[in-house]
């Protein structure tokens, strides 16, 4: 159909408004409240999507239109595309970061080539979540932790938050490991691991200096940073020189053994990061997006999925790099089992020698712009739940600083205790991965509960086969994830006293989960039908 300009008056623009964004009612005091409140981004800080194609679209006295008076998404723009790049490649560092490349080695390593189709669907299924916070932080101009703040009584966004952060902690230990293991083979050993862990640790005030030079200049060093791995990793697939008729065969024909069930479990169980699925929905704030516009709206979605689409396409070439290299220089040898992410360089330096430039190095440096970009967004994701949860009104360098030391300071312990021991370190990041494996419902049912909603999303709430598929995916992914746990506190958990403790933790979990889902479908209907506005505001 071909759109049409039609005049549209006052009492069409209001209607508009509240159909396209319903939370937008209330009061005056409601208003007042609102600008009081934390943001993620200021008005002055986000980027303008120049309008050229489309004129006066949506703009004074007019809007485009089709032939049944539906009002239309602009038509597409390469250059409004560049305009929203960048908050999807951010996302996808949560997808490069040291935990998932050692995760990637492994699954080389022990499952050669076989595991690279559950790599790819496993990518797929953390867009499709990646793409539903977007959705929701597009939408509705709030982001994640902004909405469980009213969406859920007290103490249960207390103990969202709380559960929020230890995965981030988690995360973080992690990622500033990996930029201090990095950092100790690029120096030839001469810096130990907790010099590293310091130097890392200033990372957060370059994240604050480059931030007060706008967004698009932090996302153009992000973009740096990703392009880094993927030469360096992109380097190592050159000089290895992996199967190609292998490769393919392992994206294209399902196969799991029972030997390599852990492995399995271990690709799908570390794309999915909780503080990835809040961190998302607050990055597309970023762009200057008139909620109460329909069209506008939808155009926003359109260009984040694309842009969400070809940013994950690079990570999974990326990490598909790492496991096709140590499934090539690796699989069916004796040192398999014992290859992490510490010992992973010296290991691949035996085996193919110098050249030009030892591959050594190139690990090196593909692992210190994974750890390095990791540990920004993850100050990042910490500055954006803190805001959203509690709405203290902090300044960023505060909550910057706040978020980096609840991380820096175990992870010095860390570094000083396990400094000389690469199998206690393993076991330790083997404790991390569960830590954050116990958190992802708590991101992802509220996610899905609030997208369902029509009071909270209005027009774009998802479909009902869409949200099929969404819980279909969640369900998988949390299931995988409880094998995990299930798999590693049967093989560390001794002693009755410690038994009863997991036993009675578990019951809280599961309990917390179970409230969590009755909240978000047979009682939420239950409380639309008594109290209707309530589900708006509901912070009490």
């Amino acid at each position: 159909m071909t759109p049409k300009l039609l005049p549209r008056s006052q009492e069409e623009d209001e209607e508009h408004r509240l159909l396209a964004n319903p939370a937008s009612r209330g009061t005056d005091e409601d208003d007042e409240e609102e600008e009081e409140e934390e943001t993620a981004y200021e008005e002055s800080e986000k980027v303008v999507i120049v309008s050229v194609e489309e004129g006066d679209y949506d703009g004074g006295g007019g809007a485009i239109r089709s032939d049944d008076g539906a009002v239309a998404t602009p038509p597409f723009s390469w250059k409004k595309l560049w305009l929203f790049t960048g908050p999807g490649f951010l996302m996808s560092i949560a997808f490069l970061d040291p935990g998932n490349l050692e995760g990637d080695l492994q699954s080389g390593a022990i499952a050669g080539y076989s595991l690279l189709w559950l790599l790819m669907w496993a990518t797929v299924m953390g867009l499709l979540i990646q793409l539903l916070s977007a959705r929701l932080g597009v939408a509705t101009g709030r982001h994640l932790a902004e909405h469980c703040r009213d969406e859920y009584p007290n103490w249960a966004r207390y103990l969202l938050w709380f559960m929020a952060e230890l995965a981030l902690i988690g995360s973080d230990i992690q990622e500033v490991i990996g930029s201090a293991i990095a950092i100790k083979i690029l120096s030839n050993g001469y810096l130990p691991l907790w010099s590293g862990v310091l130097i890392t640790a200033f990372d957060c005030f370059i994240f604050l200096f480059l931030e007060n030079y706008g967004v698009r200049k932090l996302e153009a060093v992000f973009a740096v940073l990703i392009a880094t791995m993927a030469l360096s990793f992109a380097w190592m697939f050159g000089d290895t020189k992996p199967s190609g008729k292998e490769l393919l065969l392992g994206v294209l024909i399902p196969k799991l053994s029972s030997k390599t069930i852990r492995q399995a479990v271990g690709v799908v169980g570390c794309i999915i990061m909780p503080h990835n699925v809040f961190l998302h929905s607050a990055l597309v704030q970023s762009r200057k997006v008139d909620i109460t516009k329909k069209g506008r709206v939808q155009e926003a979605i359109n260009y984040y999925s694309i842009e969400s689409t070809v940013a994950l396409f690079v990570s999974f070439m990326i990490n598909l790099f790492v496991t096709t290299v140590f499934a090539k220089a690796f699989y069916g040898t004796d040192i398999a089992k014992n290859i992490g992410l510490v010992n992973a360089g010296a290991y691949l330096q035996e085996k193919y020698g110098g050249g030009l430039l030892p591959i050594l190095y190139i690990w090196g440096i593909g692992l210190l712009a994974a750890g390095q970009s990791s540990t920004i967004t993850g100050t990042y994701a910490g500055q954006f739940i803190m805001g959203g949860f509690l709405n203290l009104g902090l300044k960023k360098w505060i909550r910057a600083l706040i978020t980096r030391s609840f991380a820096i300071i175990p992870t010095i312990i860390v570094a000083l205790v396990f400094d000389t021991s690469e199998d206690a370190l393993d076991v330790l990041n083997e404790w991390l991965n569960v830590l954050q494996s116990v958190q992802i419902p708590f991101a992802l049912i509220p996610l899905l509960t609030l997208v369902s909603k029509e009071q909270i999303m209005g027009v774009f709430k998802i479909g009902a086969a869409f949200k099929v598929v969404a819980w279909l995916v969640a369900i998988l992914v949390i299931v995988i994830n409880g094998y995990l746990m299930l798999d590693f506190f049967s093989a560390e958990v001794n002693g009755l006293l410690f038994g009863s403790l997991i036993c009675t933790a578990t019951v809280a979990y599961v309990s917390f989960i179970a409230y969590l889902v009755l909240r978000g479908t047979a009682f939420c209907k239950w409380l639309n039908a008594v109290h209707p506005k309530r589900l708006v505001n509901s912070g009490n």
